[in-house]
């Protein structure tokens, strides 16, 4: 796996759709070829557990809570980790270039970097995090959850509640899978 030494990992797509199970799958075969890993999850995610990531398939690896990039790179300075992985990355705290730039310097360094994060909030609007990393990673993956609806392969990630904020930490109580055009439609209900 050395061929992955001071990569971009993306894992991106709606809720339900993998993107952690997928980080995870990365970390522990990283793991196993012997690399230094370190895992973390912004504060703000309590789901499941605090100092883990845990799937919606209740799997699980050991993670760091931080609220932005200089905490991560406070625990990396100490540690000199080959590979970090960050879930759940559109909800790290601090400005977008301040992120980029931090795991920019991480794969100037050699080090290689797993991130799973929505690409769209629940109106289908980008997340700007996920927008900057896109074009600069070195593999990247959309992965698409099952549409509620109709059972086609699922653009976003819907809201059941008629809460309007845009940051609102869920699972399957609050959101579901849809593709574009039950999107739309739920939309349309919403505008009657």
């Amino acid at each position: 796996m050395h061929q992955y030494k001071g990569r971009l990992i993306i894992h991106t797509g709606s809720m339900f759709s993998g993107k952690t199970s997928s980080l995870e799958k990365d970390i522990k075969r990283f793991k196993i070829a012997g690399y230094k890993t370190l895992a973390f999850k912004p504060i703000v995610d309590s789901r499941y557990a605090k100092n883990e990531i845990v799937t919606h398939d209740l799997t699980y690896i050991d993670a760091i809570l931080v609220k932005n990039m200089g905490e991560i790179e406070e625990y990396c300075g100490e540690i000199e980790p080959d590979v970090i992985a960050i879930d759940e990355i559109q909800f790290l705290g601090g400005e977008t270039r301040e992120i980029v730039k931090g795991i920019n310097q991480f794969l100037t360094n050699g080090c290689t970097v797993v991130v799973a994060g929505l690409d769209m909030d629940y109106t289908g609007k980008p997340f700007e995090i996920i927008k900057e990393l896109m074009p600069i990673s070195d593999y990247l993956y959309k992965h698409h959850a099952v549409c509620a609806k109709c059972g086609s392969d699922a653009w976003v990630s819907h809201r059941k509640t008629k809460d309007e904020e845009r940051i609102k930490i869920g699972a399957s109580n609050e959101y579901e899978p849809l593709c574009r055009k039950c999107f739309l439609e739920e939309d349309k209900k919403k505008n009657i």
